[in-house]
C-alpha cells in the first residue's frame, strides 16, 4: 500500500521495509518532529471558565481521580 509523506507529499510504500513510515525518509521525519517541538501544530480548544474547572475537579474527586 502506498501513502503520501506528510511532509513532502511524495508517494511512499507503507511496509516494514520503510522504518520512517509514514514519512519517506529520516529528514522528513525529523522536520515533522521539529515542528512538534516548536509547537507549530496545535489542537483547537475552547476556552474553559474557572467554574467549569471547579466542576471537573469535583467530578474527579468523586471518582478518586486527580488532575495534573
Amino acid at each position: 500500500m502506498n501513502v503520501e509523506c506528510p511532509n513532502c507529499k511524495k508517494s511512499v510504500e507503507w511496509s516494514e521495509k520503510n522504518p520512517f513510515r509514514p514519512f519517506c525518509c529520516e529528514r522528513c521525519k525529523l522536520i515533522d518532529l521539529g515542528a512538534w517541538a516548536n509547537e507549530e501544530y496545535r489542537v483547537p480548544a475552547q476556552n474553559v471558565s474557572p467554574d467549569d474547572l471547579d466542576q471537573l475537579d469535583a467530578i474527579d474527586s468523586q471518582d478518586g481521580n486527580t488532575r495534573h
